[in-house]
């Protein structure tokens, strides 16, 4: 991916963070939903151990599962897994103390599944992107897809599903059924949320006028393209392929740009979000 600045890094860093913590507390503990996690297993353990928090659970399981990331997935990874955990037991534990919660915000389950899912999904997809995580078996979803060809949505649908089928045995049957919903729904909106993050537009032009596409694209857009000669099957017309790959921002640029210096252009643009190479995703 694109380099990022430390500052940007470090505000998503805290935006993720602060976004699985609403959702897990106001909206996930109230209601009992397990959707996996380590959060999970403290919704789980809760009325079995009332003695022990929730927050105690996560920070005691998750630093056992930040020694394991750490070994395998690097110091970065950990250090700011760490910082993202560790900030949200915090954040949990003072909740806890200063703003309690004795029941859920509404009678609606369904209404509160959604925040409970959407809010940490896309948090944990924003971790994701960074090459960060918020801990847990998020650690074990990682290890997945370095090791394995699984991507990151399949590999916590696996790592979590077992501790979401817990709560079909600690609760009820519809705790449980909404919190395997939840799940199915939390994979699904992890993947797509990341793949939107990485969306790029790759662009295919037919042109007569490649020189001044071309500068356009290295100069005011700093991105590279690549060129080649063809003829048009029936008019036998000379005119030039130039291909390129643009962030979405850019890509609107692009159009109007082409659309003001060769309105006869053929444009194809083709939406992708696996790019690897320089300017991108690196290869390692």
């Amino acid at each position: 991916m694109e380099k990022m600045s430390g500052l940007k890094k470090f505000a998503l860093l805290n935006l993720g963070t602060f976004l699985v913590t609403i959702g897990v507390y106001f909206f996930k503990f109230p209601n009992n939903f397990s959707t996996g996690g380590v959060t999970g297993i403290a919704v789980v353990m809760g009325p079995l151990t009332p003695n022990i928090s929730p927050g105690t659970y996560n920070m005691a399981i998750n630093v056992v599962l930040l020694l394991i990331g750490c070994i395998f997935l690097g110091k970065r990874f950990v250090l700011m897994t760490l910082y993202s955990s560790m900030t949200m037991a915090v954040a949990i534990t003072l909740l806890e103390r200063y703003y309690p919660m004795s029941g859920p915000f509404t009678n609606q389950p369904m209404l509160e599944l959604i925040f409970a899912v959407m809010l940490p999904a896309v948090g944990c997809a924003i971790l994701f992107n960074i090459d960060a995580s918020n801990g847990g078996t998020d650690i074990i979803a990682m290890l997945m897809k370095k090791y394995t060809s699984m991507d990151i949505g399949r590999g916590l649908f696996i790592s979590d599903f077992f501790i979401t089928i817990a709560t079909f045995f600690v609760f009820d049957v519809q705790t449980g059924l909404f919190s395997l919903t939840g799940l199915m729904a939390k994979s699904l909106v992890v993947d797509s949320v990341l793949e939107n993050f990485n969306l790029c537009k790759y662009f295919t032009i037919i042109t007569t006028k490649p020189e001044e596409i071309c500068d356009f694209i290295s100069t005011a857009l700093n991105r590279g393209a690549t060129t080649y000669d063809a003829s048009g099957a029936f008019t036998h017309e000379h005119k030039t392929i130039v291909i390129t790959v643009l962030r979405r921002n850019q890509a609107i640029l692009l159009q109007k740009y082409i659309k003001r210096v060769d309105p006869h252009a053929f444009i194809m643009i083709t939406n992708t979000s696996e790019i690897i190479g320089k300017g991108f995703r690196e290869t390692a």
